[in-house]
């Protein structure tokens, strides 16, 4: 796969050797424009842009495309010829055992690959590579690059069928707009970026590196449209998740002064905003718990430590219950008398 470029499959358990033999010409033409291209940069003094880089490969091609043949062959005679040719130079176990070696390479590519797909995610994708490669699209546009993420994603495995067809419709519903007066559509991210008060505002900076390939923008568009949803995502569920306490937050009083936001030192001026948001709340609560469960194992360890060194701590003895009055017989206590008589 050329970098920057749409990757194109191949057929995996393919002997590259095999692909080395029949690929002559392209190694022709590369040869061919890496001359062209030094050239190019010393008569300009700056390296070839999209536009003087395909230029450089169709004069490339031009240069090393071998003449015509006079002699026409059929496809029976053509492939008769290439095996001959394979089995001379390779073995015929090489070449005999070519689909048995595919299929294997299948199954093993197929084992690491999850054959989950998201639609949301598969949505954005189609949605920003058509945009940045054309501009203004029809569904027929969509709908190839839908299969070629499907059939990129899921490494050639067959998928559920009609799952091309849910992508397009997810993409004209929620990230399409109407252009001009066909039915041609253009890409609208206010779902995304509710916020954009400029027509996409948010992918003009991916896309203003000129010197980069088209489809390497579009992947890098990709990339931050996949960053969005994710973050959606999140924040949806960080927002939904319960609480395990309340905090009570007192009401500050107008006397007191306001904290000041953080400045940097090196640069007078510059004020770092404090950093706000879900995020940071759920940070601080996860560092508060930390720290507490960090203190509540110290202070185990060390009533721990204290009783393993001074000992069981000595039990009271119990008091002394004094023994029970018995009265004697025939003798009676009354109130204002005492033993005797006497008063």
């Amino acid at each position: 796969m050329t970098p920057g470029r749409r990757p194109v499959m191949d057929i995996a358990g393919i002997d590259r050797r095999l692909i080395g033999w029949q690929s002559t010409r392209r190694q022709q033409i590369e040869d061919a424009l890496s001359v062209l291209t030094v050239r190019y940069e010393e008569r300009q003094g700056h390296e070839p842009g999209e536009r003087a880089a395909y230029a450089l490969a169709c004069q490339a091609a031009d240069q090393t495309r071998p003449p015509k043949r006079t002699e026409l062959l059929s496809l029976t005679e053509l492939r008769t010829r290439w095996r001959t040719s394979a089995i001379r130079v390779f073995g015929a176990c090489v070449v005999y055992r070519l689909a048995e070696r595919a299929r294997a390479a299948a199954a093993a590519v197929w084992a690491r690959v999850r054959p989950v797909v998201d639609l949301a995610l598969a949505a954005v994708d189609v949605v920003a590579v058509v945009y940045v490669m054309r501009g203004a699209f029809a569904r027929h546009h969509l709908l190839a690059e839908a299969r070629r993420h499907l059939s990129y994603a899921l490494r050639g495995r067959r998928h559920e069928p009609g799952l091309d067809e849910q992508i397009v419709q997810t993409v004209l519903n929620d990230y399409t707009r109407p252009v001009g007066r066909g039915r041609r559509v253009t890409a609208d991210l206010r779902a995304l970026y509710p916020y954009d008060t400029e027509d996409q505002a948010v992918l003009r900076p991916l896309t203003r590196k000129r010197t980069a390939p088209p489809y390497e923008r579009a992947r890098l568009a990709a990339g931050a449209l996949a960053a969005r949803v994710h973050a959606a995502r999140r924040a949806e569920r960080l927002g939904s998740r319960r609480r395990p306490y309340t905090v009570a937050v007192p009401a500050t009083s107008r006397s007191r002064p306001r904290p000041r936001p953080f400045r940097d030192g090196r640069k007078d001026g510059r004020v770092l905003e404090q950093e706000t948001g879900v995020d940071t709340v759920e940070r601080t609560r996860q560092t508060l718990e930390a720290a507490a469960a960090k203190l509540a194992a110290t202070l185990q360890e060390g009533r721990r430590a204290r009783g393993a060194a001074h000992g069981p701590r000595p039990q009271p003895a119990p008091a002394a219950v004094p023994p029970p009055h018995t009265q004697q017989s025939g003798t009676q206590h009354m109130p204002g008398r005492t033993i005797g008589g006497v008063t």
